[in-house]
């Protein structure tokens, strides 16, 4: 499960391994949806951690980093563009832990709530 982890992009299959480990214990990872609340909303992947909107970039964006640098992080939106975005902020900023959920929620077949 932790290889899974260390790669840049991880696909709605994948993800939905990782929750599974995860409820299991067996990986540790934070899975935050960066897009808005709205969105939000309307329907989200069951597990995830946190609502970091985009639109807030710059108000979140430097505590979490540096609150985050030693744990895995997966960003998920919509179709895997903001969160890919973000995660290239991350990586450029020395966090080595940022995985992008390339598909998003649209691809997303797994748990969803409202």
């Amino acid at each position: 499960m932790q290889t899974l982890l260390q790669q840049h992009d991880i696909n709605s299959e994948e993800l939905e391994i990782l929750l599974d480990a995860r409820d299991e214990g067996k990986a540790n990872f934070l899975l935050v949806d960066v897009r808005e609340e709205m969105e939000y909303n309307a329907g989200h992947i069951k597990g995830v951690d946190m609502l970091k909107p985009t639109s807030d970039f710059q108000a979140w964006a430097l505590e979490f980093l540096n609150t985050t640098k030693d744990k895995s992080v997966v960003f998920t939106c919509r179709t895997g563009s903001r969160s890919a975005q973000i995660q290239n902020v991350f990586r450029k900023n020395g966090h080595s832990g940022v995985v992008n959920h390339f598909g998003g929620i649209v691809t997303y077949r797994g748990a969803i709530e409202r």
